[in-house]
């Protein structure tokens, strides 16, 4: 979950100023509107052939939640490396 600030009062320019792991609670540490630690963000629109057709749905895990989730899988996640 992220929430913001407004950075002008008369412009519509914000940043983030808390990230919360959706899972957990954990608060994320943000400086400067960004995350200081490892986040997986999600944010998906559903698509025709979906129950959940016209739904956006949003939200944030924390690293150690994201281990977790990955571990649930029966077909492990395709990782390679980047750098």
């Amino acid at each position: 979950m992220r929430q913001y600030h407004h950075i002008k009062k008369t412009e519509e320019i914000k940043e983030i100023s808390k990230m919360i792991c959706n899972q957990c609670g954990k608060e994320i540490p943000v400086v400067n509107g960004q995350a200081r630690e490892g986040v997986f963000s999600v944010d998906y629109s559903w698509g025709y052939f979906s129950d959940k057709d016209g739904e956006r749905h949003s939200f944030e895990l924390c690293e150690e939640c994201y281990d977790t989730m990955l571990k649930g899988f029966h077909i492990p996640a395709e990782i390679e490396e980047k750098w």
